[in-house]
């Protein structure tokens, strides 16, 4: 009865799923053309233009919007009580955010965030088309989040233009939030295509069912708010706070909740698999130690997009011998060298590395003291080996070699491009470049710099491979698979224990014993009917 239930629940659950795709599907009619309002008819000078005239009928969108991370990004880890925010943190891809807003901000969903004079109660400033444009709309680096509108020269003293975009059309073709909508920022993190996460890049975009079977165009085609799912527009889901273990049932549609909606258990159950009883026992038994990632996500950046597995900023500076800078590529065009970002090692088709992880993240701050003499890790997954509230996860493992400062010992922050400062695009130098961010953020800097290697994680959790595809047995079940190292649980194959080895041959060898006593019964019977 509990089974028919479960079965039931199941189905309801994928009924209100399908409908969601079917309406988020290209062509759906919706209760609204808003190619008819004439509060979008234009033309607008701005993004601030735009937005105002949104919040007629969408009053409350702004406040909203307001109370979310994705607008201030800064954040309280209720886990470990850490500030996280811009101001804070530092990473091993472009360091940090502070001296560099007004690059990095072409990702903020608001306009104009070009320092830390930047007003986070203006609604005005609150980017909708960002999320809900339908082609067309974009944020180019440099302009501090805001849309271009007027043809602008880019680099400054460059030759180079940037085309203005035409807000009034893309205003009045505005829908639902879609894959690329996200991906125009979550794919990009970094400084490009599929850099930070390995999981995350614009293959996903036009999916097949081989790379990720939820996302697959001509299959389930999820949009990433049918996992992501929102509640006066803040989203479900945070690589900061990640539900590392969710040991329960799946739940409804709609369900009203404490729980992510955005685990892989929210939609499965945490006794996902239907197999015959014995086989179903077995994978079932896994979900107790393994996140359903470590099987169902055999490798990251599948898509053919490379993802960043290391960047030497030490080597940014080279020059031709004309004095140019200048960029090398791989045989395949992709850029592992570039005069005002370093060396890069890139990854396709790569396999995750494994750990415990409960979910809890810890990082290393601005103004943390580090160890230069070893590895610093930016952040640290944690978790006990074997403990209830934690599992085994695929993590992306990122190198990088970052400067800080050598008597302070603090990593350091650079400013990577000054916008008004057109010999600086051409020529970088980094004693220029870190006083240039220790000003802009106020951080304590001696003058003094150098490079130290650093570690950043990163959870694997897309990308979900078919089921034919999924790691197989032997693939961990073996000396040196892809769980050698991990303590806290026995791996049959992997590990021997003397006791253990002689109770499984004993066990066998009964069973041999067994099957064979029971076949010469049989044979005895059938001549004995015989005669």
């Amino acid at each position: 009865m509990r089974n028919r239930a479960i079965h039931v629940l199941f189905a309801v659950s994928l009924l209100f799923a399908g409908a969601s795709v079917a309406a988020s599907a290209p062509g759906t009619a919706s209760t609204a053309d808003h190619s008819k309002f004439e509060e979008l008819a234009g033309p607008f000078d701005s993004g601030e233009a735009v937005t105002r005239a949104c919040l007629k009928c969408h009053t409350e969108a702004s406040h909203q919007i307001m109370k979310t991370r994705h607008w201030t990004w800064d954040y309280i880890n209720p886990d470990t009580g850490q500030h996280l925010g811009k101001k804070t943190m530092v990473n091993a891809f472009c360091i940090g955010d502070q001296s560099n807003e007004p690059f990095c901000q072409s990702c903020h969903i608001g306009y104009g965030w070009k320092d830390q004079h930047f007003d986070f109660s203006d609604g005005n400033k609150v980017d909708c088309l960002a999320c809900h444009n339908t082609g067309g709309y974009a944020k180019p680096s440099g302009f501090a989040g805001n849309p271009v509108t007027v043809r602008s020269e880019y680099p400054p003293g460059s030759g180079k233009f940037v085309e203005p975009i035409d807000l009034a059309k893309i205003a009045q073709t505005v829908g639902r939030t879609r894959r690329d909508t996200c991906g125009a920022c979550h794919y990009n993190g970094g400084g490009g295509d599929g850099v930070k996460h390995g999981d995350l890049d614009s293959s996903l975009n036009t999916a097949t069912h081989a790379l990720d079977v939820h996302m697959d165009k001509d299959g389930l085609n999820f949009s990433c708010s049918d996992c992501h799912v929102s509640d006066q527009h803040a989203v479900a889901g945070s690589r900061i706070s990640v539900t590392a273990a969710d040991p329960h049932r799946a739940l409804l549609r709609g369900e009203k909740t404490a729980r992510n909606p955005a685990t892989c258990q929210a939609c499965h159950g945490d006794k996902p698999h239907k197999e015959n009883l014995l086989a179903a026992e077995r994978l079932n038994a896994h979900t107790d130690t393994l996140a359903c990632q470590s099987c169902h996500i055999p490798a990251f950046a599948r898509g053919g997009v490379p993802t960043k597995m290391a960047w030497d900023w030490s080597q940014a500076g080279q020059l031709t011998a004309e004095g140019k800078p200048f960029q090398k590529k791989d045989d395949h065009g992709h850029v592992i060298y570039d005069s005002k970002k370093g060396a890069f090692v890139l990854g396709k088709d790569v396999t995750p590395a494994y750990q415990w992880f409960n979910g809890k993240v810890t990082y290393t701050l601005q103004d943390d003291k580090i160890d230069p003499s070893t590895r610093v890790p930016i952040n640290v997954f944690h978790g006990e080996p074997g403990a209830a509230d934690a599992r085994i996860w695929p993590v992306k493992v990122f190198h990088g070699r970052q400067p800080y400062d050598t008597e302070r010992n603090t990593l350091l922050v650079p400013s990577v491009g000054v916008p008004n400062d057109s010999a600086f695009w051409y020529n970088f130098d980094w004693a220029k470049a870190l006083a240039a961010g220790a000003e802009a953020t106020g951080a304590p800097y001696s003058g003094k710099y150098g490079f130290v290697d650093t570690q950043m994680l990163w959870p694997i959790t897309h990308m979900v491979a078919p089921k034919d595809k999924a790691v197989g047995c032997h693939e961990c079940h073996t000396n040196g698979g892809r769980l050698a190292g991990i303590d806290g649980v026995y791996i049959p194959g992997r590990d021997h224990n003397p006791w253990l080895d002689r109770l499984g041959w004993l066990a066998a060898l009964a069973a041999l014993l067994g099957v064979t006593l029971h076949a010469i019964a049989r044979v005895i019977t059938h001549l004995r009917k015989e005669d």
